[in-house]
Protein backbone atom coordinates (compact mmCIF):
# COMPACT_ATOMS: atom_id res chain seq x y z
CA UNK A 1 0.00 0.00 0.00
CA UNK A 2 1.33 3.41 -0.92
CA UNK A 3 1.16 6.36 1.44
CA UNK A 4 0.66 9.93 0.40
CA UNK A 5 1.10 13.12 2.35
CA UNK A 6 -2.07 15.20 2.09
CA UNK A 7 -1.87 18.89 2.82
CA UNK A 8 -4.90 21.11 3.21
CA UNK A 9 -4.89 23.85 0.59
CA UNK A 10 -8.46 25.05 1.02
CA UNK A 11 -10.62 26.71 3.61
CA UNK A 12 -12.91 24.30 5.46
CA UNK A 13 -16.05 25.83 6.92
CA UNK A 14 -16.96 22.59 8.70
CA UNK A 15 -15.04 19.65 10.07
CA UNK A 16 -17.33 17.09 8.37
CA UNK A 17 -19.59 17.15 5.32
CA UNK A 18 -22.25 14.45 5.32
CA UNK A 19 -23.71 13.60 1.90
CA UNK A 20 -27.14 12.02 1.48
CA UNK A 21 -28.38 11.01 -1.97
CA UNK A 22 -32.11 10.32 -2.25
CA UNK A 23 -34.36 9.05 -5.02
CA UNK A 24 -38.04 8.40 -4.25
CA UNK A 25 -37.30 7.05 -0.78
CA UNK A 26 -40.36 7.43 1.50
CA UNK A 27 -40.05 10.57 3.58
CA UNK A 28 -40.46 8.67 6.85
CA UNK A 29 -37.19 6.87 6.11
CA UNK A 30 -35.41 9.99 4.81
CA UNK A 31 -36.45 11.91 7.93
CA UNK A 32 -35.08 9.12 10.09
CA UNK A 33 -31.73 9.40 8.30
CA UNK A 34 -31.69 13.20 8.52
CA UNK A 35 -32.62 13.21 12.20
CA UNK A 36 -29.87 10.71 12.99
CA UNK A 37 -27.36 13.17 11.52
CA UNK A 38 -28.85 16.20 13.25
CA UNK A 39 -28.76 14.35 16.58
CA UNK A 40 -25.05 13.54 16.46
CA UNK A 41 -22.92 14.09 19.56
CA UNK A 42 -20.42 15.86 17.28
CA UNK A 43 -22.00 19.03 15.90
CA UNK A 44 -19.44 20.64 13.57
CA UNK A 45 -20.89 19.25 10.34
CA UNK A 46 -23.03 20.14 7.34
CA UNK A 47 -25.58 17.83 5.73
CA UNK A 48 -25.81 18.01 1.94
CA UNK A 49 -28.92 16.37 0.50
CA UNK A 50 -28.77 15.59 -3.21
CA UNK A 51 -32.19 14.78 -4.66
CA UNK A 52 -31.47 12.54 -7.65
CA UNK A 53 -34.59 13.59 -9.56
CA UNK A 54 -37.27 12.18 -7.25
CA UNK A 55 -40.65 12.18 -8.99
CA UNK A 56 -42.91 11.71 -6.00
CA UNK A 57 -43.89 14.06 -3.20
CA UNK A 58 -40.72 13.23 -1.28
CA UNK A 59 -38.92 16.19 -2.84
CA UNK A 60 -41.37 18.68 -1.36
CA UNK A 61 -41.31 17.11 2.08
CA UNK A 62 -37.50 17.01 2.15
CA UNK A 63 -37.23 20.62 1.01
CA UNK A 64 -39.69 21.79 3.66
CA UNK A 65 -37.78 19.88 6.32
CA UNK A 66 -34.44 21.22 5.08
CA UNK A 67 -35.77 24.77 5.37
CA UNK A 68 -36.49 24.13 9.05
CA UNK A 69 -32.82 23.24 9.53
CA UNK A 70 -31.14 25.46 6.95
CA UNK A 71 -28.31 26.27 9.35
CA UNK A 72 -27.19 22.64 8.89
CA UNK A 73 -28.78 21.36 5.68
CA UNK A 74 -28.19 22.20 2.03
CA UNK A 75 -30.73 20.75 -0.43
CA UNK A 76 -29.83 20.33 -4.11
CA UNK A 77 -31.90 18.73 -6.85
CA UNK A 78 -30.83 17.51 -10.29
CA UNK A 79 -32.23 15.16 -12.91
CA UNK A 80 -31.97 11.45 -12.20
CA UNK A 81 -28.49 10.18 -12.98
CA UNK A 82 -27.40 7.74 -10.20
CA UNK A 83 -26.35 7.59 -6.57
CA UNK A 84 -22.69 7.72 -7.59
CA UNK A 85 -23.12 10.90 -9.62
CA UNK A 86 -25.17 12.47 -6.84
CA UNK A 87 -22.46 11.81 -4.28
CA UNK A 88 -19.86 13.21 -6.67
CA UNK A 89 -21.96 16.37 -6.91
CA UNK A 90 -22.14 16.54 -3.14
CA UNK A 91 -18.36 16.33 -2.89
CA UNK A 92 -17.97 19.28 -5.27
CA UNK A 93 -20.16 21.58 -3.17
CA UNK A 94 -18.98 20.35 0.23
CA UNK A 95 -17.18 22.61 2.71
CA UNK A 96 -15.85 20.03 5.16
CA UNK A 97 -12.34 18.84 5.88
CA UNK A 98 -13.70 15.29 6.00
CA UNK A 99 -16.46 13.69 3.95
CA UNK A 100 -18.80 10.86 4.73
CA UNK A 101 -22.08 9.48 3.39
CA UNK A 102 -25.42 8.25 4.69
CA UNK A 103 -27.98 6.26 2.69
CA UNK A 104 -31.50 7.65 2.68
CA UNK A 105 -32.98 4.55 4.31
CA UNK A 106 -30.31 4.04 7.00
CA UNK A 107 -29.26 5.94 10.13
CA UNK A 108 -26.31 6.83 12.33
CA UNK A 109 -25.95 5.99 15.98
CA UNK A 110 -25.46 9.24 17.97
CA UNK A 111 -21.70 8.66 18.32
CA UNK A 112 -21.04 7.77 14.68
CA UNK A 113 -19.32 10.95 13.47
CA UNK A 114 -17.32 11.36 16.69
CA UNK A 115 -16.16 7.74 16.50
CA UNK A 116 -15.10 8.04 12.85
CA UNK A 117 -13.25 11.27 13.56
CA UNK A 118 -11.35 9.70 16.44
CA UNK A 119 -10.40 6.68 14.33
CA UNK A 120 -9.17 8.49 11.19
CA UNK A 121 -6.06 9.94 12.91
CA UNK A 122 -3.08 8.95 10.70
CA UNK A 123 -5.27 7.52 7.95
CA UNK A 124 -6.79 9.15 4.88
CA UNK A 125 -9.89 6.96 4.50
CA UNK A 126 -11.71 4.41 6.63
CA UNK A 127 -14.61 2.03 6.07
CA UNK A 128 -16.35 0.03 8.75
CA UNK A 129 -18.70 -2.78 9.59
CA UNK A 130 -22.34 -1.99 10.39
CA UNK A 131 -25.11 -2.87 12.77
CA UNK A 132 -27.18 -4.64 10.15
CA UNK A 133 -30.96 -4.91 10.47
CA UNK A 134 -32.44 -7.95 8.70
CA UNK A 135 -35.71 -9.86 8.45
CA UNK A 136 -33.99 -13.20 8.03
CA UNK A 137 -30.50 -14.70 8.14
CA UNK A 138 -30.15 -14.70 4.35
CA UNK A 139 -30.40 -10.89 4.32
CA UNK A 140 -26.84 -10.76 5.66
CA UNK A 141 -25.65 -12.03 2.28
CA UNK A 142 -25.43 -9.82 -0.81
CA UNK A 143 -24.37 -10.42 -4.43
CA UNK A 144 -20.64 -10.49 -5.05
CA UNK A 145 -19.76 -7.61 -7.37
CA UNK A 146 -17.55 -9.84 -9.53
CA UNK A 147 -20.14 -12.62 -9.75
CA UNK A 148 -23.70 -11.54 -8.98
CA UNK A 149 -24.85 -15.15 -8.65
CA UNK A 150 -22.47 -15.67 -5.71
CA UNK A 151 -23.18 -14.25 -2.25
CA UNK A 152 -20.89 -12.65 0.34
CA UNK A 153 -21.57 -11.59 3.93
CA UNK A 154 -22.21 -7.88 4.33
CA UNK A 155 -19.39 -7.66 6.91
CA UNK A 156 -16.96 -8.56 4.14
CA UNK A 157 -18.15 -5.71 1.90
CA UNK A 158 -17.22 -2.06 1.58
CA UNK A 159 -20.36 0.04 1.94
CA UNK A 160 -20.84 3.55 0.52
CA UNK A 161 -22.14 5.03 3.73
CA UNK A 162 -19.40 3.74 6.04
CA UNK A 163 -16.70 5.55 4.07
CA UNK A 164 -15.20 8.44 6.01
CA UNK A 165 -12.15 10.31 4.84
CA UNK A 166 -10.30 13.44 3.90
CA UNK A 167 -11.94 15.55 1.25
CA UNK A 168 -8.90 15.24 -1.00
CA UNK A 169 -9.51 11.49 -1.29
CA UNK A 170 -13.06 11.99 -2.55
CA UNK A 171 -12.05 14.82 -4.87
CA UNK A 172 -9.35 12.74 -6.54
CA UNK A 173 -11.44 9.57 -6.94
CA UNK A 174 -14.97 9.94 -8.28
CA UNK A 175 -17.51 7.20 -7.72
CA UNK A 176 -18.34 5.27 -10.89
CA UNK A 177 -21.92 4.41 -11.85
CA UNK A 178 -21.81 0.65 -11.28
CA UNK A 179 -22.84 -2.06 -8.83
CA UNK A 180 -20.12 -2.20 -6.19
CA UNK A 181 -19.08 1.41 -6.78
CA UNK A 182 -18.19 1.68 -3.09
CA UNK A 183 -15.75 -1.27 -3.15
CA UNK A 184 -14.34 -0.04 -6.47
CA UNK A 185 -13.69 3.38 -4.89
CA UNK A 186 -12.02 1.85 -1.82
CA UNK A 187 -9.73 -0.37 -3.89
CA UNK A 188 -8.56 2.58 -5.98
CA UNK A 189 -8.01 4.60 -2.80
CA UNK A 190 -5.74 1.82 -1.49
CA UNK A 191 -3.34 2.53 -4.35
CA UNK A 192 -2.84 6.19 -3.38
CA UNK A 193 -3.78 6.72 0.25
CA UNK A 194 -3.61 5.23 3.72
CA UNK A 195 -6.87 3.31 4.19
CA UNK A 196 -8.25 0.82 6.70
CA UNK A 197 -11.46 -1.08 7.41
CA UNK A 198 -12.54 -1.03 11.05
CA UNK A 199 -15.05 -2.89 13.20
CA UNK A 200 -17.07 0.07 14.52
CA UNK A 201 -20.78 -0.78 14.02
CA UNK A 202 -21.91 2.78 14.65
CA UNK A 203 -23.75 2.84 11.30
CA UNK A 204 -27.19 1.18 11.19
CA UNK A 205 -27.67 -0.55 7.84
CA UNK A 206 -31.21 -1.67 6.99
CA UNK A 207 -30.85 -4.73 4.79
CA UNK A 208 -34.58 -5.42 5.09
CA UNK A 209 -35.53 -2.88 2.40
CA UNK A 210 -36.80 -4.82 -0.67
CA UNK A 211 -36.47 -1.73 -2.90
CA UNK A 212 -32.74 -1.21 -2.38
CA UNK A 213 -30.33 -1.70 -5.28
CA UNK A 214 -28.63 -4.59 -3.49
CA UNK A 215 -31.97 -6.31 -2.88
CA UNK A 216 -32.98 -5.88 -6.53
CA UNK A 217 -29.69 -7.29 -7.86
CA UNK A 218 -29.98 -10.22 -5.47
CA UNK A 219 -33.60 -10.90 -6.46
CA UNK A 220 -32.85 -10.73 -10.18
CA UNK A 221 -30.03 -13.26 -9.89
CA UNK A 222 -31.98 -15.63 -7.66
CA UNK A 223 -34.82 -15.64 -10.19
CA UNK A 224 -32.62 -16.43 -13.19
Amino acid sequence: MKSKQITATMYHKYTISVILSVYNTPFTLVKRAIDSVLNQEFSDFELIIIDDGSNNNTQNEILNYAIQHEDKITYIRHKNCSQSESINKGVLVSNGKFITIIDADDEYKPNHLLTCLSEIKNLDLIASTTETIVHKESDYYVPDRFNNSALVHVDDCILFATLFGKKEVFKSLNFHNMYGADAHFYERAEQKFMVKKLDLRTYIYYRNNPDSLTARVKSENLNQ
